[in-house]
């Protein structure tokens, strides 16, 4: 299977973990997926600050910038896995 497949696999993982992550590694799963799947973050201007979870999220992702797709690719599987159980 490739990297690809495997990170397919572990997306439909992440949604059937057995016990739902804490903030901060569902904000690592989001940004990890985003890097992935779009790379670097592309939004002129971040969101309001007095949305809360809009900036955390693109925080998160930001702070991957530079990050290949690739890289977070595997991150992410490799995480899923640690919170699977495999």
């Amino acid at each position: 299977m490739d990297q690809k497949e495997l990170f397919e696999n572990a997306v439909a993982t992440s949604k059937t973990l057995p016990a739902k992550p804490d903030n901060e590694t569902l904000l690592r799963l989001y940004s990890l997926y985003k890097q992935a799947t779009e790379g670097d973050i592309n939004a002129d201007s971040p969101p309001g600050m007095f949305d809360f979870v809009a900036k955390a999220k693109y925080d998160a992702w930001l702070n991957l910038k530079g990050v290949t797709a690739h890289d977070a690719r595997q991150q992410y599987i490799d995480l899923v896995n640690e919170l699977s159980g495999k």
